[in-house]
């Protein structure tokens, strides 16, 4: 007997999936923005924004954003 899907209870979906397929809004990409320039490392950009951290590449790689770090240590690094 196949397992019908109310049966499954909202905690078993992952919490990035709940904004699955919601578009940004102005104030995300502002602040993927931020935090990119802010050397942020994606796992954090993704928390921050309630989406997966692929989601981040995603849009960043969409909106021309680098997630490289320019000039500075790696985020909790102090060289």
């Amino acid at each position: 007997m196949p397992r019908s899907f109310s049966s499954r209870a909202p905690v078993d979906v992952p919490w990035y999936h709940r904004r699955q397929r919601q578009r940004w809004s102005p104030h995300d990409l502002e602040t993927l923005r931020t935090l990119a320039a802010g050397n942020t490392p994606t796992r954090v950009i993704g928390l921050k924004l309630g989406r997966s951290e692929q989601a981040g590449h995603r849009m960043a790689s969409r909106q021309g954003v680098s997630l490289k770090p320019v000039n500075q240590a790696p985020y909790g690094r102090h060289d």
